[in-house]
């Protein structure tokens, strides 16, 4: 037997290892990235699709990815033949064979949202405690307010969609950005209070900052009428406080917010004058208001390139620049907002079940 056939139990060793890599933990890396980009991907182009639908007021449609179930299979074979007499006369009769199989059987639920889960995640208000724990656990405080409140101890915010139009009251922009300098001082809090299966929440003034926070405290409690000794209103749901120890936020739905977002929607003229699509409303926000329209959704005849998200809608694409972080940021905000109004807790993500064979 020549060297270079003594090399081939060693090939043949190394085939069968290879294969043995590509599936069961060495997939892990591979699955789980590829299926959260293919996932995320998804959704921001269906939520995309659905906020241009809003602004030609047709249906929008929403798709849930419920499970992702991936089945594996590898087969391996491997034939080895010698002439066991090299002296014979067939001693050349030597072969190396491998064979192998590989399927990917993926399984992937979709569920519409429908009935009381689309009342759930879309149309019902987003809970006031939902809000502030978002602005406790760090984000803008302003930002979120100016996106999810509707009005706050009747001072009402600014609103561009057809059904809602109005423009902020003098003192909303002031009010949201004293709260944003309260959170930055550190003197903002939440805590939730549980009696006989009840909860409360209630919101909390730290004083001992500076005096910038001092003042900015004393100009909330002022415009929102907020008792000026009580330094722990309790939060509740409403346009109006019944007392002056409350904070009453009148929050909006994920649907309004996703129909503040289309205002923000390149439409073509043509379809404007056709009355294909609503009008903008150039309204005048409050002095110094700023993130409106909440989202810039650009348009053109041609598939655009550098993009965050695109969409095919009437012959043409609706799309958010990939250098747009305002609209990013919403669409980030989004996902948060849509799992806060159905569950009141953070978002969950598709089950995903790999198995392999």
């Amino acid at each position: 037997m020549s060297i270079h056939w003594r090399a081939v139990p060693i090939l043949a060793a190394a085939i069968v290892a290879t294969g043995c890599q590509s599936i069961g933990a060495g997939s892990v890396q591979r699955d789980r990235i590829s299926y959260a980009d293919a996932l995320g991907t998804s959704w921001k182009e269906q939520t995309l699709l659905n906020i241009v639908k809003l602004r030609y007021l047709d249906t929008p449609v929403f798709l849930d990815v419920s499970s992702v179930i991936t089945s594996y299979e590898l087969a391996r074979e491997v034939n080895l033949t010698a002439n066991i007499f090299p002296g014979a006369a067939d001693s050349n009769n030597q072969s190396l064979g491998a064979k192998g199989t590989y399927t990917d059987k993926p399984t992937i639920s979709y569920a519409p949202i429908t009935g009381e889960r689309y009342m759930n995640a879309l149309v019902r208000p987003i809970p006031p405690q939902a809000i502030f724990a978002m602005i406790e656990s760090g984000h803008r405080a302003d930002l979120i307010l100016q996106v999810t409140a509707r009005a706050i101890n009747g001072v009402y915010n600014y609103s561009a969609s057809q059904t809602r139009t109005r423009t902020a009251d003098p003192t909303f922009q002031k009010v949201i950005e004293a709260i944003r300098g309260i959170q930055q001082g550190g003197a903002l809090s939440v805590r939730i209070e549980k009696r006989d299966e009840k909860e409360s929440t209630y919101i909390g003034f730290l004083h001992g900052a500076d005096e910038d926070v001092e003042k900015s405290i004393r100009f909330v409690k002022d415009k929102l009428g907020i008792n000026p000794t009580n330094d722990e209103p309790q939060l509740v749901f409403g346009s109006r406080q019944r007392n002056p120890d409350q904070i009453a936020l009148l929050t909006r739905s994920v649907q309004e917010i996703l129909t503040e977002c289309s205002v923000g929607v390149e439409v073509p003229e043509r379809d404007l004058a056709e009355g294909r699509a609503t009008p903008m409303l150039h309204l005048d926000p409050s002095p110094g208001s700023r993130g409106y329209p909440l989202m810039h959704i650009r348009s053109s005849s041609e598939r655009p390139a550098d993009v965050f998200a695109a969409v095919p809608y009437r012959n043409r694409w609706f799309w958010i620049d990939d250098r747009d972080l305002d609209s990013k940021r919403m669409f980030m905000f989004l996902t948060v907002f849509s799992a806060l109004a159905e569950t009141g807790i953070a978002p969950q993500t598709p089950l995903i079940t790999i198995p392999a064979r």
